[in-house]
């Protein structure tokens, strides 16, 4: 396993992770003072949040049902558990948007490879009725 996001995992085949991005940083405010440099002060956290590229290619080994979970996950809103690979707890993000690139069509028009990114910010843990309600509402819309 390369990469999990709420129930989706990402492996080399079929939802295969290439890349991630993880972007954080911190805000600071300026306080003027006459003839000299302003000083910086510390404000706190900025948000945090990673962009996930990924391939499939579901003509040779399926995992198209990956990306209507992804959907669902985005539309409900409802954080997700983000947990790496080699066990690295990334905490909870919620998924800010899907964008997919098609390439290859075959000739139904479906891409013989899928490029997907993901894009996620950081966000506190769902209240445990939220993260049951998507849950439910998750495998309502699969079965």
């Amino acid at each position: 396993m390369l990469m999990l996001i709420g129930p989706v995992r990402l492996e080399v085949a079929p939802f295969n992770a290439t890349e991630y991005t993880h972007t954080h940083g911190a805000s600071h405010v300026e306080k003027p003072i006459m003839g000299v440099r302003p000083p910086l002060e510390w404000t706190g956290d900025t948000s945090e949040s990673w962009l996930l590229r990924a391939n499939l290619f579901p003509e040779t080994f399926g995992g198209e049902s990956a990306l209507t979970v992804l959907a669902f996950m985005r539309k409900s809103g409802v954080p997700q558990y983000m947990l790496r690979g080699d066990g690295t707890l990334m905490g909870w993000v919620v998924i800010d948007s899907v964008t997919e690139r098609s390439s290859f069509l075959d000739g139904s028009g479906v891409g013989r490879m899928i490029e997907v990114d993901i894009a996620m910010r950081r966000s506190q843990a769902p209240t445990p009725a939220g993260y049951f309600q998507a849950l439910r509402g998750l495998f309502g819309d699969l079965f």
